[in-house]
């Protein structure tokens, strides 16, 4: 029995280590047929590293999301690998400490607008890098987690996601004529790498896992890998510009 994304070509952005959602996403995309790419940035060594841990180890391809060189060249680098794209995973967020300190009538903008750039911006930044390999349509699924209200000490990463979130409708509304479907995937909060520079992480998780109505579970990324590949595969023709949920059901309970 074929798998769901048999025969499709992936890039997929933000694994860092074995512990990222990324990885999981990775790892099930490849058990379920796909050729993958990843991207790193930086630490080269450690993507590569979490690659040889995959059932296939995947090329690894350098980006940074703020160097308008290394996008101009993403497509050219990435059809040494991949004939195509069928779809790719955004999972690129970064704040720096003051952007993430809960101070935030005091941070400065040097702080946002890096937070902007790689958490927010990216998406359409990463998005027109790709297109040219992706005549035949596909789906973009970004990682977001849900900017509707407040969380402590969230702060300007909060604001990006509401970036985040608008950037995925607009980018679905200019992409459908050419049959790309865009859609982020809401997650609870998950222990990743990423998580440890979040001040409140262990808080919040606590609260999750107290009223989340199935339950949630910090270290199993396995529910938002699974969300994540049946976006990316061709099950949901009809779905973009979404916000599709993978919290256990936190976010439909009030106080």
């Amino acid at each position: 029995m074929n798998g769901l994304l048999e025969g499709r070509c992936l890039l997929i952005t933000g694994v860092i280590n074995h512990a990222s959602i990324a990885f999981a996403v990775a790892k099930l995309a490849q058990e379920q047929g796909a050729e993958i790419v990843l991207t790193g940035h930086g630490r080269l060594h450690m993507v590569e590293d979490a690659a040889s841990r995959l059932p296939r180890p995947p090329p690894v391809v350098e980006l940074d999301v703020t160097q308008n060189e290394q996008l101009a060249t993403l497509a050219e680098r990435l059809r040494v690998h991949v004939p195509r794209l069928d779809g790719v995973l955004h999972s690129i967020a970064f704040a720096p400490r003051g952007a993430v300190s809960g101070e935030f009538l005091a941070t400065s903008w040097a702080d946002v607008s890096t937070t902007l750039q790689v958490s927010a911006y990216s998406l359409q930044a990463l998005t027109n890098a790709v297109l040219p390999l992706m005549d035949a349509g596909g789906s973009i699924v970004g990682l977001d987690f849900d900017a509707s209200m407040t969380w402590p000490a969230y702060d300007w990463m909060g604001v990006a996601k509401a970036a985040l979130e608008s950037s995925a409708r607009y980018l679905s509304r200019d992409l459908g004529a050419r049959g790309i479907r865009v859609n982020l995937v809401a997650a609870g909060p998950l222990r990743t790498a990423a998580s440890h520079g979040e001040p409140r992480f262990t808080d919040i998780a606590a609260a999750w896992r107290a009223r989340a109505p199935l339950g949630w579970n910090p270290s199993d990324a396995s529910g938002v890998a699974r969300t994540c590949v049946a976006l990316l595969s061709d099950w949901l023709p009809a779905t973009t510009g979404e916000i599709v949920h993978a919290d256990g059901g936190f976010h439909t309970i009030g106080i």
